[in-house]
């Protein structure tokens, strides 16, 4: 019979298992009954408590003493010692007595803003506010030296006001003039008034514009406004018929001020600077302001713009007849020399002086209707003819340039309403749209070098650098869409 291999780790294992046994013989002897296990097979004698087991059961219940003994102790151990609260003494301090503010806060207050608008008076806006006409004295009669501005006021222009919860009138606040604001209080036992300063600035607007179709739809183009247009063709209007001489390519280049009110925009300003150009003749004006504080417009050599002499005395829609050495006259029927110019307008439209002189006629002539007559100087005068009615003057008058002398019409031997209008030198008539008009003094010699350094020579170099910027533009312009 063939025996089995013993595994050599096995059987290493079990030779020293033996040797132990047989070394420690007697322990195994001795301890071998201490087990708690049963064997297999074969019933098993009940346990019996003998000193072994005793020692045994002991030694575990002295360990499990010890651990509920030793742990809390050592987690008391662990804690941290209490340190005593610091006992504080509190001591009585006098301190100074701090008196409450007499009065609390005042609210804010609810100002009730109203504009004006076109057609309403003072009465109308303090009667939509639910105020009387005793409100209204009031006001006026606390206004002081802004009493001119509550006569005065115009559409846009805004009133704030202050009511009381019993509809009472307890304050106003209005524009004094453009940089002061009046605000009277009513709700104590007398009026009082005091004024604000606000902040005025102003700021340069330049534009620039070419003639296509009109000045007006140009300067529109340019970002001007109607307003601004009229000052423009104001400026220009000695020089330039703005009816008759305007042609298409013409151009302008304006700088003005644009006025600001505590950073709000306020209004247009004035003009600063401008240069037209019509039919190729350059015309330019600079503001200036005179050594007596007077504020003008000067050309470039530093002549007033506003000419000894208008050139055109009437709004007028057309000319109706020219200046002419023969013409067939409209209700004669005769040929015969039209010496002056028939300006076609509304009857009832104003009749302005051609410049500063003295009224020698003013009456009726045959032809002529009611006719006037101003003398300027030795040599130059001026007729106007036709008039509806005459202004409020007498003969020796003096007149400045611009007055009213007149109102359009068409007495006399006229089949429409016009002015008709003579300009003469020496007693004989020439052509007012040719003739050349005397040009006025320039300014003094130190006024004349401060104009030309301090006003001329900046803006020149301004609307050059424009008109040079615009070419540019056009010919790049040009260029592509050739391309």
């Amino acid at each position: 019979m063939a025996q089995v291999k013993q595994d050599p780790r096995v059987a290493r294992k079990l030779a020293i298992r033996r040797k132990a046994q047989r070394r420690h013989s007697h322990f195994y002897q001795h301890c071998a009954h201490w087990s708690f296990n049963r064997q297999p097979g074969g019933e098993q004698p009940p346990i019996h408590w003998r000193r072994e087991r005793w020692m045994l059961a002991a030694t575990a219940l002295l360990i499990t003493l010890l651990s509920g003994f030793l742990i809390p102790v050592w987690a008391t151990a662990m804690k941290p010692v209490a340190v005593p609260p610091v006992e504080h003494t509190l001591m009585p301090l006098a301190l100074p007595k701090v008196e409450a503010p007499a009065s609390k806060t005042p609210a804010m207050e609810e100002w009730r803003s109203v504009q004006v608008r076109p057609g309403e008076t003072l009465a109308d806006i303090f009667q939509t506010q639910g105020l009387s006409l005793s409100d209204l004295q009031r006001v006026v009669d606390s206004a002081g030296d802004a009493k001119t501005a509550l006569h005065s006021i115009r559409p846009g222009q805004e009133f704030d006001f202050l009511i009381g919860g019993s509809s009472q009138l307890q304050g106003i606040r209005f524009d004094k003039d453009e940089s002061t604001q009046a605000i009277i209080r009513l709700d104590a036992t007398s009026p009082s008034m005091k004024t604000v300063a606000r902040a005025v600035e102003m700021r340069e607007q330049i534009a620039h514009g070419v003639i296509d179709d009109s000045l007006f739809g140009a300067a529109n183009k340019a970002g001007l406004s109607n307003a601004m247009v009229i000052k423009l063709a104001d400026l220009f209007k000695y020089d330039i018929d703005f009816v008759q001489d305007l042609r298409v390519g013409d151009s302008f280049t304006v700088v003005y001020d644009t006025v600001y009110r505590d950073g709000a925009y306020l209004r247009e300003g004035d003009i600063v600077a401008a240069e037209f150009i019509n039919q190729g003749e350059r015309y330019t004006a600079y503001r200036f302001k005179r050594a007596d504080g007077s504020i003008g417009w000067f050309s470039e050599d530093g002549r007033p713009i506003q000419k000894s002499f208008l050139r055109i005395p009437v709004d007028f829609t057309r000319i109706s007849s020219p200046f002419s050495a023969a013409r067939m006259h409209p209700i004669l029927g005769l040929m015969r020399a039209h010496k002056g110019v028939d300006y076609a307008a509304p009857t009832g439209t104003p009749i302005h002086a051609a410049g500063d002189g003295v009224i020698k006629f003013r009456g009726w002539m045959n032809g002529y209707g009611n006719f006037v007559i101003i003398e300027h100087n030795s040599h130059i005068s001026t007729a106007y003819g036709h008039m509806s009615r005459f202004a409020n003057m007498r003969v020796g008058q003096h007149v400045r340039q611009g007055e009213v002398v007149g109102f359009v019409g068409m007495t006399g031997l006229a089949t429409g309403p016009h002015l008709h209008y003579e300009f003469r030198v020496d007693g004989t008539q020439r052509n007012p749209q040719t003739v050349t008009l005397p040009k006025p003094e320039p300014l003094p010699g130190a006024q004349l070098a401060q104009f030309k350094n301090g006003v001329v020579k900046p803006q020149l170099a301004r609307l050059l650098e424009i008109d040079n910027n615009y070419k540019l533009a056009r010919a790049e312009s040009t260029k592509r869409s050739d391309d």
